[in-house]
């Protein structure tokens, strides 16, 4: 069993940054991929950002791509996602969620490929 706990999110203007925090407790976190999704009113849930358990892979949503990081320390059992650059449609409650991997190279970009999620954090960003 693995427990994630998103902080971070708030509000903030259009262009400005947020990083959001997920730490995980529970089994053993470096043999977890990590996966940023979102969900906003009246939307299902997307994926955002993925990182595999080494750090070596990620993946970004096209909408994201060149605005939003992810990164992870193992060593503090917490992933990230710097959210830089930010748009009004990025207004949503921000979940993390972690797959168990067989291979330090993996990510996932899909929800029902996780494992585990998160209770989620919102971030509203205005015009």
């Amino acid at each position: 069993q693995v427990q994630l706990v998103e902080s971070g999110g708030g509000s903030v203007q259009a262009g400005g940054s947020l990083r959001l925090s997920c730490a995980a407790s529970g089994r053993t976190f470096s043999s977890y991929a990590m996966g940023w999704f979102r969900q906003a009113p009246g939307k299902e849930r997307e994926f955002v950002a993925a990182i595999s358990w080494s750090g070596g892979s990620t993946h970004y949503a096209d909408s994201v791509k060149g605005r939003f990081t992810i990164s992870r320390d193992n060593a503090k059992n917490t992933v990230y996602l710097q959210m830089n650059s930010l748009k009004p449609e990025d207004t949503a409650v921000y979940y993390c969620g972690a797959k168990e991997a067989y291979s330090g190279s993996y990510y996932y970009t899909t929800k029902p490929m996780y494992d585990y999620w998160g209770q989620g954090t919102q971030v509203t960003v205005s015009s």
